[in-house]
């Protein structure tokens, strides 16, 4: 497997607007990853050639960052040279609000782009984009029908225009037939790990983590706002106040609809639409939510929290919470004792 991706080309894509950390740290860790081979840290197969990796734009010309800054690239983007294996992802940009994205897709740029990108996959090469750039590859096609994350604030704005991508708003890295999808800007750092994972193998992929001090974090839950995610719509506020006000019993869905003055149906579909999850995701993401805050703010144990969060079985809070921080309910206890 490491044989592939020192005979591959990682080619980043920069629109105007990109943003200037994530292209950073995407330039970054390939670098890194092609000093330890070369230095001897990491096993490679003999005569084996180079890591390359290369910026690129549309027609070659500098780009400008959402700071205003001119960004030098190596060349335009073509498809003459691109084989399969060969990676080829757009960095983040600085599109923050759904007014931003509606105006990012309709530059005829990104329409280009996102075509090249859907050619480049035909071919077989790894697709990848993180943040605001992963609507340009849902407008291209290319996640229709697969999984994706994204920033988990636009998450409501990319449920509502693709409805047919299957948004996995709390993994930081989504992989899904060749398609990598990270969530936001500096997540750019989890995909580029997970490519070097991909294409080289896990081992480097760790070994770049610990030179440059990244955290290889699976879920960007923990960071996600519920007040931010309700998308100021009520019935999903009534929700949340019925979930946070009997989080020690289980409860239907029947009463969640009842709570929120809809039908089950309804209300399964405004979960959807707004957050991109089902009610049952949602009841437990507001209970891993409380879950976090009284793992950091008390001193009560694993197993108390539990119990005080709708989990009669430890073990099961465990899992699930994992699932959704990304870590154990011990390490985020830890976490909380040093802050306090």
């Amino acid at each position: 497997m490491l044989r592939s991706i020192l005979a591959s080309v990682i080619t980043h894509v920069v629109l105007d607007g990109v943003a200037e950390g994530p292209l950073g740290i995407g330039l970054d860790v390939v670098n890194t990853a092609a000093r330890l081979v070369e230095a001897g840290l990491a096993p490679v197969p003999r005569g084996a050639k180079p890591l390359r990796q290369r910026v690129v734009s549309l027609d070659g010309r500098p780009v400008r960052s959402g700071t205003g800054r001119a960004v030098a690239v190596d060349g335009a983007l073509s498809l003459r040279s691109v084989k399969a294996g060969d990676v080829l992802l757009v960095p983040g940009l600085s599109a923050a609000t759904e007014r931003a994205i509606e105006h990012l897709l309709s530059r005829a740029d990104t329409a280009r782009v996102g075509g090249l990108l859907s050619r480049a996959a035909a071919k077989g090469a790894v697709v990848a984009a993180s943040c605001s750039a992963t609507f340009v590859l849902a407008a291209a096609g290319l996640l229709t029908g697969r999984s994706a994350t994204m920033t988990w604030w636009l998450v409501p704005a990319f449920v509502r225009r693709f409805p047919q991508v299957t948004v996995r708003s709390d993994r930081m890295v989504v992989e899904s037939e060749g398609v990598f999808t990270a969530g936001s800007a500096f997540a750019h750092a989890d995909l580029m790990l997970g490519i070097v994972a991909r294409v080289a193998s896990p081992s480097l992929a760790h070994l770049v983590a610990r030179y440059l001090l990244l955290d290889e974090r699976a879920s960007q839950a923990r960071y996600m706002v519920m007040e931010h995610l309700r998308v100021s719509d009520p019935a999903l506020s009534a929700v949340e106040r019925f979930v946070a006000a009997n989080l020690g019993r289980q409860l239907t869905l029947d009463e969640l609809a009842q709570a929120s003055a809809t039908s089950t149906r309804t209300l399964a579909r405004r979960i959807q639409a707004g957050l991109g999850m089902t009610p049952l995701e949602f009841v437990q993401r507001v209970r891993m939510a409380h879950a976090s805050h009284l793992l950091e703010t008390t001193h009560e144990s694993v197993e108390a929290i539990s119990l005080r969060v709708g989990y009669a079985d430890a073990a099961a809070f465990r899992r699930v919470y994992k699932r959704y921080a990304g870590e154990t309910p011990r390490g985020r206890a830890l976490v909380g004792s040093r802050k306090r």
